[in-house]
């Protein structure tokens, strides 16, 4: 597996900051990391560490260069996505991978989220949706293209009265799920509610009590694993 220059060339370059988002950047097109990578270059708080081809240079390049999010493509050559996140997860829990991918139907959204993926975001995003993505899977710990989360939450909901034993959640709760899926931090939640963070922050938790999880990436795979994902039928 050969690095390419990427990986030291921020170092060298003396800009990296203990405080910066490291990411890891994984296509099989070069000329997409070349564009991703100009994007994220331009953040401030962001450093590109490297990058990779496939995903079995991903998984020796997180040896080497320690990022805290690799921004992942699905159907690369050698060892795809799915593979990488799933190996990638068993040998370093701590590094949060972000799929960045042009496929948004459900044969590959589920095995993504419940191979540990924190968080889905596709290609035809702009690079502002991009980069917030990346922020909201660094500081919140998981993000989902709006589109992507709408459906999840409303096949929530209208699936609710077919399993009797999930548990119930009030109608505040559904809202405020609605945005922790979506990404959103406490303040945004409490902007978009009219209500304070430090309410947000109890309803966040009386939430996760009730759907037994600790944090947002194991909230999504909640919902995932009980089969309330259903991305096929999204306008």
């Amino acid at each position: 597996m050969a690095l390419t220059c990427t990986s030291v060339y921020p170092l060298l370059r003396g800009q990296t900051s203990v405080s910066d988002i490291r990411v890891l950047i994984v296509d099989d097109h070069a000329i997409l990391r070349d564009g991703i990578r100009s994007l994220l270059e331009r953040q401030d708080g962001i450093t590109v560490v490297g990058e990779a081809s496939n995903g079995r240079e991903a998984l020796a390049g997180v040896e080497v260069l320690t990022p805290d999010i690799v921004l992942m493509d699905i159907a690369m050559p050698v060892m795809d996505g799915l593979e990488a996140t799933c190996r990638l997860k068993q040998t370093h829990p701590e590094v949060r991978v972000l799929i960045l991918t042009q496929h948004d139907n459900q044969e590959y959204v589920t095995p993504l989220l419940q191979a540990g993926a924190s968080g889905y975001v596709l290609k035809r995003s702009g690079g502002r949706e991009v980069v917030a993505a990346i922020r909201h899977v660094y500081e919140e710990g998981a993000f989902l293209e709006p589109g992507v989360a709408r459906h999840l939450l409303r096949d929530y909901a209208t699936s609710e009265d077919e399993v009797s034993d999930r548990p119930s959640l009030t109608e505040r709760e559904h809202q405020v799920l609605e945005l922790v899926v979506e990404g959103k931090s406490n303040k945004e939640i409490a902007r978009a509610l009219v209500i304070s963070p430090k309410t947000v922050s109890v309803h966040r938790s009386n939430i996760m009590a009730k759907l037994g999880v600790r944090n947002s990436v194991e909230l999504v795979r909640y919902v995932i694993e009980h089969n309330l994902l259903d991305l096929n039928t999204m306008p």
